[in-house]
C-alpha cells in the first residue's frame, strides 16, 4: 500500500490536473509514480522536465535505458526496473540484453563502458579517476554524452528514491528476478 496519497487524474486539481491532462494526451495514461508525485506539482514538473530534456540529448534511447536500468538495479527499485524493462523493449532491447545490463555485464562493449562509468560515478559519488573518463571516451562517448550519463544518475535516483518512499504499486509487469 502506498505511503503517500495517489492523486487520481479524475480528482486532480489546479497545476496537477493540467500536468495530468497533458500526460494523458501525450502518454495515454498517468502511471502510479506520477500519481504519487502529483501531490506536488513542483516535484512532478521537476521530474518530467528533466526527463524531457534528457530525451532530447545525444544518448541513444538504448543508451538511456542502459543507464536507467543499471542505476535502478543498483538502487534496488522494483518499480523503475519494471517500467524501464518495458521501455527498453520498446527501444528494441531483448530480454537477454536487459538481464545482462541488470547483472552489470552488458552484451555490447560500448554499453559495458557506459554502465561501468555510471556505476563508478555512483560508487565514488562522482570522484572518478582520469582513467574512468578516458575509458568511457575511448568507447565512443562524447563529453556531452558523459554529462548526460551523470544527469541520468540524478533523474533515476530521484525516481528510485521516490518509489521507495511511496512504495509505489506496480502498474507495469514486474521485472523478472535475477
Amino acid at each position: 500500500m502506498p505511503r503517500l496519497q495517489l492523486v487520481e487524474p479524475s480528482q486532480a486539481q489546479g497545476k496537477t490536473k493540467e500536468i495530468f491532462d497533458d500526460l494523458e494526451k501525450t502518454k495515454g495514461k498517468v502511471v502510479n509514480i506520477f500519481k504519487g508525485m502529483g501531490n506536488s506539482p513542483a516535484a512532478l514538473k521537476a521530474y518530467l522536465a528533466m526527463a524531457q530534456a534528457l530525451a532530447e540529448g545525444d544518448l541513444t534511447p538504448e543508451d538511456r535505458e542502459v543507464a536507467y536500468l543499471g542505476i535502478s538495479q543498483a538502487n534496488e527499485c522494483t518499480y523503475c526496473l519494471s517500467a524501464h524493462t518495458v521501455i527498453a523493449k520498446k527501444a528494441g532491447m531483448t530480454d537477454d540484453q536487459i538481464k545482462a545490463i541488470r547483472q552489470f555485464d552488458p552484451l555490447s562493449e560500448k554499453h559495458k563502458a557506459l554502465l561501468t562509468f555510471v556505476r563508478q560515478v555512483m560508487e565514488t559519488r562522482g570522484h572518478v579517476s582520469d582513467a574512468d573518463v578516458a575509458s568511457v571516451r575511448a568507447a565512443g562517448y562524447s563529453d556531452g554524452q558523459i554529462a548526460e550519463m551523470i544527469a541520468f544518475i540524478g533523474l533515476a535516483t530521484y525516481s528510485n528514491y521516490f518509489n521507495h518512499v511511496l512504495d509505489t504499486p506496480l502498474d507495469f509487469p514486474q521485472a523478472p528476478a535475477l
